[in-house]
């Protein structure tokens, strides 16, 4: 499928979505959030992808925020509606089937890091930098990150850097728990590539199942979440991978996961 603002690649079972605008930082508007929503539809029907990255084009930005000459002028009923739009690009993010890596190669701002911080793992490269300055244009974070934020690095933390504004870099990001690994900027991607293959070679229901628990675990309390855990976990002894994967180890093999 063409896009106009995303291209999307897959190779051996990873997939790699990049926002493509670049001449504006890769910023979101209507167009290429409603492109990457059709990205991600797609990209989770396919039985040949077992991972995804996100990542922006060019040096400069992974995605420097949403557009603000697109916002500038809204009113609060189409507001209303970026904003739903952006949460519902992010929770589709948030569930894609298999894990999602955020690869930031240069600036994560505003709904940029929202972004990231929807995917499983955040890769930076050194020097990049990640914020949610959105208090400087008089607005606050709109596509999930007064959410996300304190649930990644605790309330006192994300509150002082939503109500300051102010932006990390990328090593900063990374001892307060936002980044999971700082990389040389022409290592970033096959760092981020290397991951999703390593967690390719394990049971992919197993990743699958373990990714939908973490997630709902995070929206209900820790006795709901220990009842999931029980009733996803029983239910695995049902599946081949189970069976194939004590199976192998017993016999001293590489196991011959199918999924299923």
């Amino acid at each position: 499928m063409e896009y106009k603002n995303i291209s999307v690649e897959v190779d051996e079972g990873i997939a790699v979505l990049k926002v493509n605008r670049p001449k504006a930082l890769n910023a979101l508007n209507v167009e290429t959030l409603k492109e990457i929503q059709d990205a991600l539809r797609e990209l989770a029907r396919r039985e040949d992808v077992r991972g995804l990255i996100l990542t922006g084009e060019g040096t400069k930005a992974f995605v420097a925020g949403a557009d603000i000459a697109e916002m500038k002028d809204m009113g609060p009923q189409q507001a209303h509606e970026f904003s739903r739009l952006g949460h519902e690009t992010l929770k589709m993010i948030e569930e894609f089937p298999w894990p999602v890596i955020a690869a930031v190669n240069g600036y994560a701002l505003g709904g940029g890091l929202e972004i990231a911080l929807a995917c499983d793992f955040i890769y930076a490269r050194e020097g990049a930098r990640l914020g949610l300055p959105e208090v400087t244009l008089g607005i606050f974070p709109g596509f999930g990150g007064t959410q996300r934020l304190p649930r990644h690095i605790g309330r006192a933390q994300a509150k002082e850097l939503i109500y300051t504004g102010e932006m990390l870099e990328a090593q900063r990001a990374y001892e307060l728990g936002i980044v999971n690994k700082v990389c040389k900027a022409e290592e970033l991607l096959e760092e981020a590539k290397n991951t999703l293959r390593r967690i390719a070679r394990n049971g992919p229901l197993a990743v699958k199942v373990a990714k939908e628990l973490v997630n709902r675990g995070l929206e209900t309390s820790q006795e709901e979440g220990e009842e999931l855990e029980i009733s996803a976990w029983a239910n695995m002894f049902a599946s081949f991978d189970q069976k194939e994967g004590m199976g192998a180890f017993l016999e001293k093999r590489p196991p011959q996961f199918k999924g299923k």
